[in-house]
């Protein structure tokens, strides 16, 4: 969490896919408060892979949430590698081509999928569960 002006602590949400429309929706259907239990989300919009890296490298990420569709470098295999490689991973949630690729999910060792077309309220849904206190 991260502490803005007037003391307001927001949860920070990586979001990646080398598609603005795609990362577009994923930020409407969440909005800046998906749940009024939960701090106000600020958005780290990526585009490329390394720069994913790069951010969760240097912390301060809540939840990143990670297209599986992305090009050239797949949400699936990144949610693989920064699990693998980061000793304090945030939650990772995976949007996947279709439901029956929940398999790839759980290969990647993401902490939750949605398919694509994202549904808003699955979404809504599954960021509130992955960002609820424990």
């Amino acid at each position: 969490m991260t502490e803005t002006a007037g003391h307001d602590v927001a949860l920070r949400v990586l979001v990646y896919s080398n598609d603005a429309a795609t990362r577009g929706r994923v930020m409407s259907a969440l909005g800046t408060r998906p749940h009024p239990d939960l701090p106000r989300l600020d958005y780290v919009e990526v585009a490329t892979a390394p720069v994913v890296v790069e951010h969760m490298d240097a912390g301060g990420i809540d939840l990143a949430i990670l297209d599986g569709e992305a090009s050239p470098t797949g949400g699936l295999g990144l949610a693989k590698q920064l699990r693998d490689e980061l000793d304090r991973c945030p939650p990772l949630l995976v949007l996947i081509g279709r439901a029956d690729d929940r398999w790839l999910a759980d290969w990647s060792r993401a902490d939750a999928s949605v398919p694509h077309p994202i549904d808003p309220l699955r979404l809504r849904d599954t960021v509130n569960t992955l960002l609820a206190p424990a």
